[in-house]
């Protein structure tokens, strides 16, 4: 048997081969024998149902794309050319959207995968190319479900290292994906809406803290974290102090309440070896602020000698439907539910942040954080019309990720720049760390029985930096 990755073979015996990151199969001459009784396919075909019942081989390279359903049915959802964007990502809301959405449709392949395979996530990161695939095909619902009958030949998707990010002062985000510590004594799990055990706490609090101090970032935003006030017991105040346990470093900005009362809320972290706050922070809790977007939060800093700059924190409505009513419905255009609300957040802010709420007269500001739209839906747009930059918008040649839902990827995470720092960009980047691993990953009966510590899968969603020249434009 034999088996090749993008960077090493190896001989393999074993269905997987998890740490070498390869997947091996039958001998070339038995997939060659199977290979004459199976119906060739080399493309996406216009209609499936054809193959329904048969044996196929699809010949050229499918593309692993999403990885939600692994835990569920052992199934991965694969696609033909390359891996599924989310249609807003790439189109404009409405017909163009619509379009893109059918063309994911048609490119794209629910691959059911041998006995086995499911328990190594990790090999079946998003991203990853099957070679080739052999199996029996089925159609159920319109959608086309080939049951894998070996794994030959997979390329696993490599796991990226930290970005390095330049700049005199770097700015970061982080979803944290519920960041609740019961009650910061030990007891109170399963928690509302975040860890259900003291293990599950520590192992996700360990993982977030890996992927922190990796970013190296001077100021972050953090999001989807427990609102229960800035005590010692607080979610914010305990994951300060893992990650910085000498106290010598890191620090929080401390809102005095909320902001806002929704269970989550947005916070900032910040070196206080590298930047100072300057005067109180400022929060915005009206219109719709509180009962649905996350009431933002904004600081203003300054680095050693240089100018002021602000930084505000944000995490607008997300997409679901529930209780959305009247322009709240999904309108069909591509930007579901609440839509109306996340545009009208977006307003708000800006004309917020017009009257300079921190008090520090700085017009360097970056809005940063989950704004739950993706690049070309109308709150980012909103923000680009009235000219504010897009501090990712030069990052992965384009292909600009930092979430995967439904097996497609796209941006819900933003850096946008006002225009007066917008020209004071120098780096930038995305660390996928998250996004495309498979839920699973972190539990610890896919770790050997190990409750995972690395910065792999902390969130569903990724994190990005921004690296800023401050002191000369």
């Amino acid at each position: 048997m034999s088996c090749r990755t993008r960077a090493l073979s190896v001989a393999c015996s074993a269905l997987l081969v998890a740490l070498a990151g390869c997947v091996s199969g039958p001998p070339r001459h038995v997939a060659a024998e199977r290979a004459d009784a199976a119906a060739a396919i080399a493309a996406a075909p216009s209609d499936w149902s054809r193959y329904d019942g048969t044996r196929i081989r699809i010949t050229a390279p499918l593309v692993v794309s999403g990885n939600h359903r692994l835990d569920r049915d052992a199934s991965v959802v694969a696609a033909f050319g390359e891996r599924l964007r989310a249609p807003t990502e790439v189109a404009l809301p409405g017909s163009g959207a619509a379009a893109q959405a059918a063309a994911n449709r048609a490119r794209s392949l629910v691959v059911a995968l041998p006995p086995g395979a499911a328990r190594h996530p990790r090999v079946w990161r998003s991203g990853g190319v099957l070679e080739s695939a052999e199996g029996v095909l089925r159609v159920v619902d319109g959608t086309p479900r080939l049951q894998l009958a070996d794994v030959e030949v997979l390329q696993p998707a490599a796991r990226p290292a930290a970005p390095a990010v330049g700049g005199e002062v770097r700015l970061a985000a982080l979803n944290l994906q519920n960041l609740f510590n019961g009650d910061g004594r030990g007891g109170g799990f399963p928690t509302a809406r975040g860890a259900e055990t003291p293990a599950d706490y520590r192992a996700q609090l360990a993982r977030l803290v890996a992927t922190l101090a990796s970013l190296d970032a001077d100021v972050v935003a953090v999001l989807e974290l427990e609102n229960d006030g800035y005590g010692p017991h607080s979610s914010i105040a305990q994951l300060v102090d893992a990650l910085d346990p000498d106290g010598l470093r890191w620090r929080f900005v401390d809102a005095g309440d909320g902001p806002g009362d929704n269970p989550i809320r947005v916070g900032l972290l910040y070196r206080a070896d590298r930047v100072a706050p300057i005067g109180r922070p400022a929060t915005l809790e009206a219109g719709p602020f509180g009962p649905l977007s996350r009431a933002p939060l904004a600081q203003a800093f300054r680095a050693g000698s240089g100018p002021a700059f602000v930084v505000v924190a944000n995490h607008f409505k997300s997409k679901g439907c529930r209780d959305a009513a009247g322009p709240e419905l999904d309108q069909g255009d591509g930007q579901a539910c609440f839509n109306a609300t996340r545009r009208a957040s977006g307003e708000a802010l800006r004309a917020w942040l017009a009257t300079d709420p921190t008090g520090s007269g700085s017009d360097l500001v970056a809005v940063i954080g989950d704004l739950n739209a993706y690049r070309l839906e109308d709150p980012v747009r909103d923000f680009i019309d009235a000219g504010w930059h897009d501090g990712l918008a030069g990052v992965d040649a384009g292909a600009r990720y930092t979430y995967v839902f439904d097996s497609q990827a796209g941006r819900l995470d933003h850096v946008l720049l006002s225009p007066a720092l917008g020209g004071r960009l120098q780096d930038a980047a995305i660390w996928h760390s998250n996004a495309d691993e498979a839920a699973n990953v972190v539990d610890p009966a896919a770790n050997d029985g190990e409750m995972p510590t690395a910065p792999w899968r902390a969130s569903d969603h990724d994190p990005v930096v921004v690296g800023l020249r401050l002191r000369s434009p």
